[in-house]
């Protein structure tokens, strides 16, 4: 059953690239990165609405939003952040190296987060292996960029 979640895991890693390339043609062919970011998340949008019709989830109440924390609701703004970039750097740097150094760039985020216990994270603290693991990480973007 593990080997499922890491192979799911992994084609999420796939869809997030061959987003990227979509978003980047998507970009070239209308002319301007910023619809190419609308319409990408206007079509995560349309699927997300989709998923909570088809499992019957409850609708958000207000007893729900007084639950959460404003930081909580500022992902989108992390994840434009994220389209927007892929789309300008996708032409310029190539999808691989592109892919490469976003994963180094969450590697090391989530090394800190972790470290740390952020945002309700529990706490691993960083030790010399997971240094090691970043670092394979970083020579891969120096291997995959040539």
């Amino acid at each position: 059953m593990v080997a499922w979640f890491y192979l799911l895991v992994v084609a999420a890693g796939v869809s997030v690239a061959l987003q990227q390339l979509l978003n980047a043609n998507l970009r070239s062919e209308l002319g301007s990165p910023w619809w190419a970011g609308f319409v990408s998340y206007l079509g995560g949008s349309l699927v997300m609405l989709l998923a909570v019709l088809a499992n019957h989830g409850p609708w958000i109440t207000r007893e729900m939003v007084a639950r959460t924390s404003w930081p909580s609701w500022t992902g989108g703004l992390f994840g434009a952040a994220f389209i927007a970039i892929a789309i300008f750097m996708v032409p310029k740097l190539g999808a691989a190296t592109v892919m490469t150094l976003l994963v180094v760039g969450q590697m090391m985020g989530s090394l800190v987060f972790d470290h740390f216990g952020l945002l309700g994270v529990p706490r691993h603290p960083i030790n010399l292996s997971r240094v090691l693991g970043a670092g394979c990480l970083i020579i891969a973007v120096l291997l995959i960029r040539r």
